[in-house]
């Protein structure tokens, strides 16, 4: 059985805290929050830009701490996930890495490579395991995409197009700080980054533009060059009204398939029938214009991302799909992209 302790009970602790209890081999020891309400189990205020509401947790045989240096120093956690906006992910994973504990820190790793570093080399020194959830690499529907290109069933990739608008979050006062988060690049678009790296590996080069308003960016679009015929592309940002409050998704271009699926929180009064740009199973075109809607089995991400953590703790072993050397990768090639909005040009990477 691993111990786990949750810091920080928003929308991302409360999501993690519901697929730790379906987890055989798991358990939630403890959580840490400042706010009373959550602290007895209320956590009836907390949402996100998809899912359910936190509800009314029970919280029997689970040390509630508002202060994080006591969770750090309850020695019967083993595994702490930190959902703690970025800023923090830093001092609290060395605090908990030197106190001998396990981490599983939410994306993205850190505010800057250096931070990152840090991290890493803290893991090593202490001799535990450092994970970054980044969660798209466990939704059955991204994953299957990677299972067609290593099978080569249809042929090889010839394009990606990948998607991520969200509004602008307004459940926490938090979220609208967009400087401590690193902003929509660092806080939403490193999501598909992540995921085209897991996928393809690092593009040659690469070039964004991007929007802005009040000095933040607002909408971006970049695109990758593979070299060899391959290109990919990724667009987002956080304009959208409350009426398509999240998409993310994606397009495959194979040989011999194209391959589709978009994901959008739609509003509840709407009849589904005259959504003309809602929501889309995974859905495979094939040549002869017919298509077809392969059936997976989970969800989301969260629970086998969740699950996996656990295992890699139980079993002593590095990760070799959410160890801390992949956020960071992520994390450079964002800071990349930077540099491009920035600057105006194409970025070469010479290997990064």
């Amino acid at each position: 059985m691993v111990n786990v302790g949750i810091a920080g009970i928003g929308f991302m602790g409360v999501t993690h805290f519901k697929a730790l209890a379906e987890i055989e081999g798991a358990k939630v020891t403890a959580v840490c929050t400042r706010n009373e309400k959550k602290l007895a189990g209320d956590w009836s205020t907390v949402k996100g830009n998809f899912g359910d509401a936190g509800g009314v947790q029970d919280m029997t045989g689970i040390a509630a701490y508002r202060d994080l240096a006591d969770l750090i120093a309850d020695d019967t956690v083993e595994l702490l996930d930190i959902c703690l906006p970025t800023q923090m992910h830093l001092d609290v994973t060395l605090a908990a890495l030197e106190a001998g504990k396990h981490v599983l820190v939410e994306k993205p790793i850190a505010m800057t490579l250096e931070e990152a570093d840090r991290m890493i080399d803290a893991a090593a020194a202490n001799g535990r395991r450092l994970m970054v959830a980044h969660v798209v690499r466990f939704i059955p529907q991204w994953l299957y995409v990677k299972r067609l290109i290593e099978s080569g069933e249809y042929g090889r990739l010839l394009g990606l197009s990948l998607k991520r608008v969200i509004t602008m979050p307004d459940w926490t006062s938090d979220t609208r700080d967009w400087k401590n988060k690193g902003g929509p690049l660092t806080d939403l678009h490193i999501h598909d980054v992540d995921y085209m790296l897991y996928l393809l590996g690092p593009p040659k080069r690469l070039v964004t533009l991007a929007n802005r308003r009040d000095g933040v960016i607002t909408y971006y679009a970049s695109t990758y060059d593979y070299g060899e015929g391959l290109t990919a592309d990724c667009r987002g940002g956080v304009t959208a009204v409350k009426g398509r409050q999240f998409v993310h998704g994606f397009e495959a271009y194979f040989e011999r398939a194209t391959v589709t699926h978009i994901q959008a929180t739609e509003p509840a009064d709407i009849d589904p029938r005259r959504l003309q740009s809602g929501s889309q199973a995974l859905t495979v075109y094939h040549p002869d214009g017919s298509a077809e809607f392969p059936q997976l089995d989970g969800e989301d991400g969260f629970l086998p991302q969740l699950k996996h953590a656990v295992e890699c703790i139980a079993s002593d072993r590095v990760s070799p799909i959410i160890d801390a050397r992949f956020a960071r990768e992520a994390l450079a090639l964002v800071l990349e992209e930077a540099k491009s909005i920035e600057s105006g040009q194409m970025i070469d990477l010479n290997g990064l």
